[in-house]
């Protein structure tokens, strides 16, 4: 469930998205929450592993199915027959080089096939031609709130670029909109 003023949120099906920035392993976990099922790819050569138990606020992690892969070609491999079969609604693609138009092209015409939808995680200030969209997440200090991120769509093959400042409420088990600091109830810059 989401605010309808997040209006380029959940992702558009049938397509590859990317995002960048401190809190793109949270976009993907919201990305999850109505996925139901999620494959996440990844390099066996990272030290670091991605705990699904930590992700359980978003969604359960026993529908979470995790690929270690050799290099990037073999991740992206996985990730465009896992998309092309569609029993996976989401596939999440740790990437640790550019793509070129090729490798983003095939992921584009497989999530297509398969109906369903490919999330690639790249560094930041990388990405490729063929992504539908592309975010950048990173969170907001706020004394009041740890959980507040901005997230911003960077790239927008279909629509206008925006940021939102949005926060997970777990009690509702939902993306939340909230305004920027200065323009919340009550502050100066508020509107009545």
């Amino acid at each position: 469930m989401v605010s309808p003023d997040l209006i380029h949120f959940p992702l558009r099906k049938a397509r590859v998205h990317e995002v960048s920035g401190p809190g793109a392993v949270s976009f993907a976990a919201v990305s999850a929450v109505r996925a139901g099922q999620i494959l996440w790819v990844r390099e066996g050569w990272h030290g670091e592993m991605i705990n699904p138990v930590g992700l359980a606020a978003f969604f359960d992690p026993a529908c979470m199915l995790m690929a270690r892969t050799r290099d990037q070609s073999e991740s992206l491999a996985v990730a465009e027959e896992a998309l092309k079969d569609g029993a996976v609604p989401l596939v999440v693609i740790e990437i640790t080089r550019p793509l070129d138009l090729r490798e983003g092209r095939r992921l584009q015409l497989a999530a297509k096939a398969g109906n369903s939808t490919g999330l690639c995680l790249i560094p930041e200030g990388m990405g490729s031609n063929a992504a539908e969209t592309r975010w950048h997440c990173a969170p907001v200090f706020d004394a009041d709130d740890s959980t507040l991120m901005r997230w911003e769509i960077i790239k927008n093959k279909s629509g206008t670029l925006r940021a939102w400042h949005v926060r997970w409420n777990a009690a509702a088990r939902c993306l939340d909109v909230v305004s920027p600091a200065g323009e919340r109830p009550g502050s100066s810059r508020a509107s009545d």
